[in-house]
């Protein structure tokens, strides 16, 4: 590539390149405040169009489009990740804007993705349980409920079903290995697992007198 000119950031934008602009005060407005779009003019290699920038660049100053590896064949760059000026870390994709064959200029998107980070982690501090041997015997020694949520949970993953997805007779076949897992010995027990089955109360005492007929 020939030697960046840098363009006075007066200079309008080239008449090929000047309908992008919209489209990156678009994607920065859709997703604002996270996302920064770079227009830059291959034919200077300079930046000519930045919306919502947080990156520091300035309109003008040169593409520098070797540190993502650009080649005038290419359609889509990406994504790749960056790091921002403060640390931050920043994933962004390139598309390859063309004038017939020619390759004209390119659109950056860059999007901080810090802010998702973080909220991951305090997700994942949320939602962590303590590792322990076992559960406390002192809240799970009466807790049916919870030996039968474990056991359905089991039985549908081994089977590689979901409720919502399974037959009668597999949801009859379950009320039976249920039982003969004690299950129904719990008071209400049987109201319980109907209504995890969708079943009424009628149908699961049914099943269960089939199974001891």
């Amino acid at each position: 590539m020939s030697r960046a000119r840098k363009l006075d950031v007066k200079t309008s934008l080239p008449p090929d390149l000047a309908g992008y602009a919209p489209v990156c005060d678009a994607i920065t407005l859709l997703f604002q405040p996270y996302a920064e779009v770079v227009l830059h003019d291959l034919s200077t290699e300079t930046v000519v169009h930045l919306s919502n920038p947080f990156s520091k660049r300035e309109l003008g100053e040169p593409s520098l489009l070797h540190e993502i590896d650009f080649k005038p064949t290419d359609i889509i760059i990406g994504p790749y990740e960056k790091v921002n000026w403060d640390g931050r870390r920043i994933k962004s994709v390139s598309a390859v804007l063309r004038s017939g064959e020619k390759a004209i200029g390119v659109l950056c998107i860059n999007v901080d993705v810090s802010h998702f980070h973080a909220v991951m982690q305090t997700l994942t501090a949320l939602v962590a349980v303590p590792q322990s041997p076992e559960k406390p015997a002192s809240l799970f020694k009466e807790d049916w409920h919870e030996r039968i949520n474990e056991y359905i949970q089991s039985w549908t993953r081994e089977r590689r079903l979901t409720i919502a997805e399974m037959s009668r007779a597999q949801k009859q076949q379950l009320v039976t290995d249920l039982a003969g897992d004690g299950a129904f010995g719990g008071r209400n027990a049987a109201a319980y697992i109907s209504r995890i089955l969708g079943l009424g109360r009628a149908t699961v005492y049914n099943y269960l007198k089939r199974d001891q007929a």
